[in-house]
């Protein structure tokens, strides 16, 4: 059994002591993290090969962005898309060496998309729309056992987000997002693993924005955060847990770590 977890850390830098914590409470045999917000040369590698994770694949850049996937377990960096054509650090690819031996976990930040769902008065929202669909090309093409999971920043279900029809023109809930993730999700024919563990309409949120005053009692949550597989992998998924706790700590992070198991 292995398990994975990801989780969007808003500055890996900032928030290392609760990574620490986090790692020493659940620790999972790899963690994806998204927007890092650093180069590699400043990433805290350190601190992760105190804690055991003496695997990394970092691809940051400064301020902004970035991935890193760490391991307890043997793994080699194999990919790094820039499916934004535009050189920001949103996505690295690895192969799993040890336990789970030649499966490829890709670790993705899809573009938020700002504010207004429409690509002529917002280009960021044109961007991610270009960004899954040249996703979308690359799945097409995958021949090999693959694991996708990362911060998406779309909630597709109506049962993804606290509100259906209040967040339909919201961008990450709109139906342009949820018909380009879906071209997204056929190309491959991938498994939503998180939904295949939690069935809709169970309640699923990942995502709490910083302004809600008190994020539990309001709860206007949404599931941007994913973990997808190959139909083989996805089989093996065995557990699929929600951390939310995380999101109660100081200087937390806004969205908190999914993690799943898998008999591999």
């Amino acid at each position: 059994m292995i398990s994975i977890a990801t989780w969007n850390i808003n500055s890996v830098r900032l928030r290392m002591p609760q990574v620490e914590r986090f790692l020493n409470e659940h620790a999972p045999d790899v963690l994806c993290l998204q927007e890092i917000k650093t180069v590699e040369e400043l990433f805290p590698h350190e601190a992760f090969e105190a804690l055991g994770y003496t695997y990394r694949a970092v691809h940051g850049q400064k301020g902004y962005h970035g991935v890193a996937t760490v391991s307890r377990i043997p793994l080699r960096e194999v990919s790094r898309n820039d499916w934004q054509a535009n050189g920001e650090a949103r996505h690295v690819g690895v192969e799993l060496l040890g336990p789970g031996q030649g499966v490829v976990l890709e670790n993705v930040y899809i573009p938020a998309g700002g504010d207004e769902p429409d690509r002529t008065i917002n280009p960021k929202f044109g961007q991610k729309l270009d960004f899954l669909e040249r996703m979308t090309r690359w799945a097409d093409k995958l021949d090999r056992t693959t694991l996708i999971t990362g911060d998406f920043n779309i909630a597709p279900l109506e049962s993804d987000v606290w509100n259906h029809k209040q967040l339909l023109k919201v961008v990450s809930h709109t139906p342009l997002e949820i018909e380009t993730l879906a071209r997204f999700g056929d190309a491959h024919g991938w498994a939503d693993i998180g939904r295949q563990l939690l069935p809709a309409p169970a309640r699923y949120y990942s995502w709490w924005s910083y302004r809600a005053k008190d994020w539990r009692e309001g709860d206007r949550g949404r599931r941007l955060d994913h973990i997808w597989g190959s139909p083989e992998v996805a089989k093996q998924a065995r557990a699929h847990r929600v951390i939310e706790e995380t999101r109660d700590w100081v200087q937390c992070s806004d969205h908190v770590p999914l993690i799943t198991e898998f008999d591999l």
